[in-house]
C-alpha cells in the first residue's frame, strides 16, 4: 500500500473556453486569474492577492464612480467592452474635474465563454488604463451558467483625486453660461448599430470611445471656470442635455446646424430612422462655462487634440427645458425619450 496522499484530481476542462469549474474557487480559478488577469494587469497591488487593494492616502478631496457594462456585441469598430470599461470609469472621474488614479472590475463570465477572448480584453483594459496612467487594483471573477450571461459582463468602480479648483456640478449652471461639445457626437450609437445591422459605409465608422481626462486636465491648466461637465453616454447628447436643464431648472437653447455630426453618423441614423441628437458618445462632453471662457476653453480643447463647437447657451427662462432651433429656423423642445433608441449600447 502507498504512503503518498491521494491528491484530489484536476477536473477536466475545455482548453479554450471558460467553465462553471473556474468560477469555483479551486484551481481552474486560480489557473483562470494567473493566465489571463495577472498576465494582462502588472500592478503590485493586484499581484498581492489579497481581499482588496491597500491606497496610497491623498491629500486632496476624492471622487468615487461605479459603472457596469453590457454592451453587444463585446467587440466593435474602435474597442470592445474592456477598454469600454476603462474609459468610462475614468471618464466619470473625469468629469468631476478628478484625475483617475485607482479602478475595480468584476467580471461575470458565461460558461462557454472564449478563454483567448478573455485574454484579450483583459489586454485591452490594461493598455486603455495605461494611458492615462490608472491603476487596476483589486478585481473578483464569477462564473455563471450558459445561457445566463450573455457572454460577458462587467462592473466597475473607480477613484479619483480632485483637482478642480471648485465643484463641478449642474447646480452650478448660468444663464447666459456658453454649451460647447467636445467633438462630433453620435458615433458610438452609431458604430454598434452598424455592427448589429451589417451595415457598411464608404468611410470607417468607428466608435468614439476615448479618455476624457486629458482634455478636461488642459481646461483646467488653462484656469477655465467650468460650471457643468457632463459625458454624452446612454441618451446622448439631448439627453445629457435635459438632465442638466431639469437639475439646474435653467433652459438650454441650441443651434441644431451648430452640433458637429459625421456624414455617416447622419446617414446611419437616417436609414433607421433614429435622432444623432440622442445616440450615446463614449468620448465626447459637454462643458457649460461663463461667456467669458469661452474662447479660453475652446483653446485648451484644441490644444488637447479635440475639436470642439459652441452649440448653444444657457437661457434666462426657469422650465428646465431644452430648446432647439431647427436647420429652417423653427425651435422645438428636444424632450427626454421614455427609453433608449438603442439598449445594450455601453
Amino acid at each position: 500500500m502507498s504512503d503518498q496522499a491521494p491528491a484530489c484530481p484536476m477536473p477536466h476542462a475545455p482548453e479554450d473556453t471558460v467553465t462553471l469549474a473556474h468560477g469555483g474557487g479551486g484551481r481552474l480559478m486560480h489557473r483562470l486569474i494567473e493566465k489571463v488577469f495577472l498576465a494582462a494587469f502588472t500592478d503590485p497591488a493586484l499581484h498581492e492577492a489579497h481581499d482588496g487593494a491597500l491606497l496610497e492616502p491623498c491629500p486632496d478631496r476624492q471622487a468615487f464612480t461605479t459603472d457596469s457594462f453590457v454592451i453587444r456585441p463585446l467587440f466593435f469598430p474602435g474597442g470592445d467592452i474592456g477598454s469600454l470599461a476603462v474609459h468610462g470609469t475614468a471618464n466619470d472621474l473625469a468629469m468631476c474635474g478628478a484625475q483617475p488614479m485607482y479602478m475595480s472590475c468584476g467580471f461575470i463570465i458565461e460558461e462557454g465563454f472564449s478563454l483567448e477572448a478573455l485574454a484579450e480584453i483583459a489586454r485591452s483594459m490594461a493598455r486603455a488604463a495605461g494611458q492615462i496612467g490608472l491603476r487596476v487594483v483589486t478585481g473578483d471573477t464569477k462564473v455563471v451558467e450558459r445561457g445566463k450571461g450573455d457572454g460577458l459582463y462587467l462592473n466597475t468602480a473607480g477613484v479619483g483625486r480632485v483637482v478642480a479648483p471648485d465643484p463641478i456640478a449642474p447646480v452650478r449652471v448660468r444663464p447666459g453660461d456658453a454649451v460647447i461639445v467636445s467633438g462630433d457626437v453620435g458615433a458610438h450609437g452609431a458604430a454598434i448599430l452598424s455592427v448589429r445591422e451589417g451595415l457598411a459605409f464608404d468611410t470607417a465608422l468607428k466608435s468614439d470611445a476615448a479618455h476624457l481626462w486629458p482634455q478636461v486636465r488642459a481646461l483646467l491648466e488653462a484656469g477655465t471656470e467650468l460650471h457643468c461637465l457632463r459625458d454624452l453616454t446612454r441618451g446622448g447628447l439631448a439627453t445629457t442635455l435635459n438632465e442638466i436643464a431639469q437639475k439646474s431648472g435653467r433652459d438650454v437653447c441650441l443651434e441644431e446646424t451648430a452640433v458637429p455630426l459625421r456624414p455617416e453618423v447622419e446617414a446611419a441614423c437616417e436609414l433607421f430612422g433614429l435622432d444623432p441628437l440622442y445616440m450615446a458618445c463614449e468620448g465626447r462632453f459637454a462643458a457649460f462655462v461663463p461667456p467669458d471662457h469661452r474662447e479660453r476653453a475652446l483653446r485648451a480643447l484644441r490644444a488637447a487634440g479635440a475639436a470642439p463647437a459652441v452649440i448653444g447657451e444657457v437661457g434666462t427662462g426657469p422650465r428646465g427645458e431644452v430648446r432647439l432651433r431647427t436647420r429652417i429656423g423653427v425651435e422645438r423642445v428636444l424632450d427626454m425619450l421614455s427609453g433608449e433608441q438603442l439598449p445594450r449600447i455601453c
